[in-house]
């Protein structure tokens, strides 16, 4: 019966045009255990939806002409709104976007470190014209930004070519952009001066925007550039918030009590500075990381990363255009294969890689690494900071994040470490989540909000996604809605596209 309910829903916008058809918009979601987004106790109850909004939360009495769907006691949440994602690239080909609503999430954040979509005007205009199944916001970025305004030179900007980026960044702003976003530890961002990114995050601030960084360093000069990004906000007044925070070189494992410590005094000095995180020890990123100063020749840098960051044998490629046969090999393995030193083919492998951008401008992601570089312990104590919400920074390929974060911190973190309670961790996807992007019509279950939901079993939720088989969809997520609409059940997409655009609510004067 609850299958034959949902099927009825999903073919609600058909069937509500017969006169004689009952009101199927309005739907009622019986006997669920509610957690509502807030952090408060879970309660039982039932919701009822229509227009796409929550109209009722609590003791709710079915209508005669409403479908009910029964929950079976299971947990209903607010749709998870990721943060920091990059799924943006999966729309041309997914516009079902399994990746992101297998994990239950509703709601992406794009246009993040310092990459966006340009121009962003026309972005959301083709998301309105051809919506996909999730709804889409995204931040400015800081290197598109360069790219439009200065070309590829690697070197800072000019005060010329900062006023030129700060009108383009106005013109992102106006089109609904959440602020600015800096990649500063990737071309060409990397060679900006701080002046430089005030600069702009002045003019995101200045029109209500907000600043969000992957630092320059997460490694051997972490807490310098977690300071730049607190010395950004208490120059702009910018709400700030760092990147995928984590604690990347052996050198500084076990010093999360340092970084919190660190961050604590700068929202104590009025900084309202935050982060997000995602739930593995684990990342993803170009093999230009892995070069600390910015030479990809350098043998030392690439020798010190490779002793106190990611070993060989914790490296992996992820996606390799000049010789995909490498793809899924860790450099420790390819080494053996090929019987030469693990810096030496690195080094060969990046000027390949280089080479081939060069000679395939259109293709984009030529190449990409996935390195464990971080501990277990301080990733939970960063997630547990009541200021950290949850996100993928993933798209569907390469890293398991992009297919698993969402359950993963859900089984792995809250129901088998009993690091969070259930209520604290939806809280962090969540309302949590929406509060650090300004939203303030999703991330909880109340009357008037969108209808953004996730029904799961909190029992058996999991990601089954691997560094092997990156794609697996995960388990325990038993329904997904979008804006009212079923987008996602038994392990399948409903076909539905009822995603919006979320815009960043604009500054009155």
């Amino acid at each position: 019966m609850k299958r034959l309910f949902a099927l009825l829903l999903a073919a609600a916008p058909l069937l509500a045009f017969a006169a004689e058809t009952p009101n199927l918009d309005s739907v009622v979601i019986a006997d669920v255990t509610i957690v509502d987004g807030t952090g408060a106790p879970a309660r039982k109850g039932s919701v009822r939806i229509a227009d796409g909004r929550i109209v009722a939360v609590g003791d709710v009495i079915p209508g005669n002409s409403e479908i009910v769907i029964d929950g079976e006691g299971k947990t209903l949440a607010p749709g998870f709104i990721d943060t920091h994602s990059h799924h943006d690239y999966d729309i041309p080909k997914s516009p079902d976007m399994v990746a992101v609503t297998s994990q239950g999430v509703t709601t992406i954040i794009v246009g993040q470190d310092g990459t966006s979509q340009w121009p962003l005007k026309e972005f959301y205009a083709r998301l309105e014209k051809d919506p996909i199944a999730v709804n889409v916001g995204s931040y400015s970025g800081h290197n598109t930004l360069r790219e439009q305004g200065m070309g590829s030179a690697r070197r800072p900007a000019t005060d010329d070519e900062i006023a030129r980026m700060s009108q383009l960044l106005e013109d992102d702003m106006a089109a609904g952009a959440f602020g600015l976003s800096t990649g500063l530890i990737y071309e060409t961002g990397n060679f900006s001066t701080p002046a430089e990114v005030v600069a702009l995050a002045r003019v995101s601030a200045r029109l209500g925007g907000r600043y969000i960084s992957h630092i320059r360093n997460e490694g051997f000069d972490l807490m310098p550039s977690l300071q730049e990004v607190i010395d950004i906000g208490r120059a702009t007044g910018a709400p700030v918030q760092v990147s995928h925070i984590k604690i990347g070189v052996k050198k500084l494992w076990g010093t999360s009590d340092k970084v919190l410590k660190l961050l604590n005094d700068a929202r104590a000095s009025g900084v309202d500075i935050t982060a997000d995180i995602y739930p593995y020890t684990y990342w993803q990123s170009t093999m230009r990381v892995m070069f600390p100063n910015k030479v990809y020749d350098d043998r030392k840098g690439l020798e010190l990363m490779l002793k106190e960051s990611t070993p060989p044998e914790g490296l992996h490629f992820a996606r390799y255009q000049p010789d995909p046969s490498i793809v899924g090999k860790s450099l420790a393995q390819l080494a053996k294969e090929r019987n030469a030193n693990p810096v030496d083919l690195y080094l060969t492998l990046m000027k390949l890689a280089i080479d081939y951008e060069k000679a395939h401008p259109e293709e984009e992601r030529v190449e990409s690494v996935i390195g464990e570089s971080m501990r277990e312990d301080d990733v939970t104590h960063l997630m547990t900071w009541e200021h950290a919400n949850i996100c993928s920074d993933g798209l569907s390929i390469g890293h398991p994040r992009g297919h698993g974060t969402f359950p993963r911190v859900l089984g792995h973190y809250v129901r088998d470490k009993k690091a969070m309670t259930l209520e604290q961790g939806v809280y962090k996807m969540t309302g949590l989540a929406a509060k650090h992007l300004g939203i303030t019509d999703r991330g909880t279950i109340a009357e008037g909000m969108s209808a953004d939901l996730v029904l799961f079993d909190p029992a058996t939720i999991n990601d089954r996604a691997t560094l092997q088989n990156p794609t697996a969809l995960s388990v325990g997520i038993e329904s997904v809605w979008v804006n009212g609409r079923l987008v996602y059940q038994d392990r399948r997409t409903t076909g539905m596209h009822p995603g919006q655009v979320v815009r960043a609510a604009k500054k009155t004067e």
